[in-house]
């Protein structure tokens, strides 16, 4: 039997007196110094990122007998009027606890710009690099356990700002494969600790003069990072990381494969205080052979969201943390000559889940095909802007970048109130 499905019906029901109205429960360094932690309703994030544009039509904007719809068969889901694709009826059943924004538009149709442009905010420039929203929340003060990194990217995402222009220290900690932890991160069986002390105190010693002489930002945030990482070997809090001693029915629950044990990582690390986890999950760019990949990615997306949220719910940590479930663009309302959807920057949808949200909606609306925005359209900026503001960031600061300029958190965009709880 499911291990969460009780905590499932818990949920729904506490996403339906959600939307009945019967319950309000909200379900460093250098020149940029470190503020105190911010006061938003959400303490953790952990965003979820669909890596190569997921089809809008095909997940959770359907559009019944159009032309658009193609194979993809629309079902009900908890809200009235409101359906997703047939791979989500596990979402389909806590819809109550999501907000649907079904009018994001972009303005670049590529991938690696499209991707840099959600995560960031700004288009690409040749003259800098502008920070993600992990290292963003690090420098507005959120904290986790010393122990432990405070922004951890889960999968693999050679296209990841990183910390920008922000202190190099505060980018993510990546890991590859969820199922194998942070890597490398224990001390040599084959070396006691007066052994491995030793090693230490000669590598301090070599590199001294290295220090000494080189004291830029970069080297000072290379120096503390090596500092966390011995801690870290040190620490009990590696555990965290260890998704193996979860139960086979939790790590079932999840979906054994990279995306369900990625999510189940994440919620291990939120729950040890980590307060920025990201999940990229990619093979979403789907030209074609679209139906037979979204028969594997959509089925594990909606079981790992599902049961994400779902456990959240069970240990107390839905009401403080936000879920986020973005994407570059959409795809094509046609149907291409290989059974894929192309490109498109028109239309897409995101969702948000958890703290700081008002759940049990849908926001905006694509056309009649879902081609282009028809109601409240919500650029990319806005969508972090309200992101930023769920965290208790403020939107409105202006950071100065190296080469002068300045720079806020969600660009010029404006968070949506509707949005927000």
């Amino acid at each position: 039997m499911d291990p969460f499905e009780r905590s499932r019906r818990d949920l729904m029901c506490a996403a339906a007196k959600c939307c009945l109205g019967v319950s309000v429960a909200g379900l460093a360094g250098g020149r940029f110094a470190l503020a105190a932690p911010p006061t938003g309703k959400a303490k953790r994030v952990i965003y979820l990122f669909m890596d190569g544009a997921m089809s809008h039509l095909d997940t959770f904007d359907p559009k019944p007998s159009t032309s658009s719809q193609g194979a993809t068969e629309p079902i009900a889901t908890t809200l009235a009027g409101i359906k997703f694709g047939n791979h989500f009826p596990r979402l389909a059943k806590l819809a109550g606890a999501l907000a649907v924004v079904r009018s994001l538009s972009t303005e670049t149709g590529a991938h690696e710009p499209g991707r840099y442009l959600m995560r960031t905010s700004y288009p690409v420039i040749n003259s800098i690099r502008h920070p993600a929203l992990g290292a963003w929340m690090l420098q507005a003060g959120f904290r986790g356990p010393k122990e432990l990194p405070a922004n951890i990217l889960i999968g693999a995402d050679n296209d990841h700002p990183m910390a920008g222009f922000l202190p190099p220290g505060l980018a993510p900690v990546p890991i590859g494969d969820p199922t194998k932890g942070l890597e490398n991160a224990k001390k040599p069986g084959y070396l006691s600790d007066r052994d491995f002390n030793h090693r230490m105190s000669l590598t301090n010693k070599f590199d001294r003069y290295f220090r000494q002489r080189y004291q830029g930002p970069e080297v000072q945030a290379y120096n503390q990072m090596y500092r966390d990482a011995i801690r870290l070997m040190g620490s009990e809090k590696l555990a965290a990381f260890n998704i193996k001693a979860e139960s086979d029915a939790i790590r079932s629950a999840y979906g054994m494969n990279r995306f369900g044990q990625g999510c189940l990582l994440a919620r291990r690390l939120i729950e040890e205080g980590v307060p920025c986890v990201d999940v990229n999950y990619n093979g979403w760019d789907m030209h074609n052979g679209l139906y037979e990949k979204l028969g594997k990615l959509g089925p594990s997306l909606d079981q790992g969201l599902s049961a994400l949220l779902t456990d959240l719910h069970t240990r107390g940590l839905l009401e403080s943390t936000l879920v986020v479930l973005a994407t570059e663009f959409g795809r094509t309302p046609s149907i291409n000559e290989n059974a894929g959807r192309d490109h498109h920057p028109g239309a897409f949808s995101c969702l948000l889940a958890g703290a700081g949200v008002r759940t049990g909606q849908v926001y905006g609306a694509s056309d009649e095909k879902g081609f282009g925005v028809a109601d409240q359209p919500v650029s990319i900026a806005d969508f972090n802007a309200t992101i930023a503001t769920a965290l208790g960031l403020s939107t409105t600061t202006e950071y100065t970048a190296p080469n002068g300029r300045p720079f806020k958190i969600a660009n010029q965009g404006q968070p949506v109130a509707e949005l927000l709880a």
